[in-house]
């Protein structure tokens, strides 16, 4: 069954850049200082992610990685390179595109429910059907009793669920993920991230996804991509993950495929993360 899903995993990974969901070719990101100069973060970055894949971008802190997904959601504009969103330039904000943060986004003064259905109420959908759907999504994501809490009352993997609703619900095609479950315990992060594969499961859309845990980037993805330190911060491996379908964190971290996929990325990570660590202490 591994062989088969490296198969698929390689199949995807072959799909010609006009039909995949986000085809990064080449892309360099470079940023004006305030003391004159320019600073590139990103250079030569290639990145094709297929309709339905899941893809983990993994790399030192301040190598690029939330960069490449500002540009995917069209928040940023590369300086040289082509960015296309299922064949099409990418010329705005990347509307087929839902954003999911590190930090929360939600508004302190509405209720969970009230979070969950504003996308869809500020794009014209009747409140009552709004907020229907939005309770739908509150069970979807277990926490159905909790419609009528504010964010304060709710924990932190509370109010992730509720975050991962206010996305999920308008239903977008690409999820960019922003290191969304960076804030939580390590049991909370395997729970989150188990309910995430399940939805995506249900609904496979492509997701390209930031985190600094090579564990949790095995664990959930179809391909793990590896960045070097910055700056001119380049993509410089990108493995395939031949685990089965479907998976449970806790289970799967146990598979010795598991353990010897983390050992070889890790072995061309660790010099990245030594390096990029040396350029933060000014080394």
């Amino acid at each position: 069954m591994a062989d088969d899903a490296a198969v698929a995993a390689t199949k995807i990974r072959d799909v010609p850049a006009s039909v995949a969901a986000v085809a990064l070719d080449d892309v360099a990101v470079a940023f004006r200082l305030a003391r004159g100069g320019v600073y590139t973060a990103v250079e030569r970055a290639t990145l094709h992610v297929a309709d339905g894949e899941f893809v983990s971008i993994v790399g030192p802190t301040g190598c690029g990685k939330s960069t490449l997904l500002n540009v995917t959601a069209g928040l940023l504009t590369p300086a040289t390179g082509v960015v296309d969103i299922f064949g099409k330039p990418l010329a705005a904000i990347n509307r087929q595109a839902g954003y999911l943060f590190q930090a929360d986004a939600l508004f302190p003064w509405k209720t969970a429910i009230e979070n969950v259905s504003i996308g869809l109420e500020t794009a014209g959908t009747p409140m009552r059907d709004a907020r229907a759907r939005a309770q739908t999504w509150l069970k979807r994501v277990g926490l159905d009793a909790f419609a009528d809490r504010y964010p304060h009352m709710l924990s932190g993997g509370q109010r992730k669920r509720v975050g991962l609703a206010q996305v999920l619900i308008c239903d977008p095609k690409i999820l960019l993920m922003d290191e969304p479950f960076g804030p939580l315990d390590a049991q909370t992060r395997q729970i989150m991230g188990n309910l995430l594969l399940d939805l995506w499961t249900a609904d496979r859309k492509a997701v390209l996804f930031v985190t600094h845990d090579l564990e949790e980037a095995i664990a959930l993805s179809d391909r793990v991509v590896i960045m070097s330190a910055g700056p001119a911060a380049h993509i410089i491996g990108d493995w395939r993950v031949p685990l089965t379908r479907p998976r449970d964190i806790s289970e799967v971290k146990l598979d010795p495929v598991f353990h010897e996929l983390h050992r070889e990325i890790w072995h061309k990570l660790k010099a990245e993360v030594i390096k990029g660590y040396a350029q933060s202490q000014g080394a």
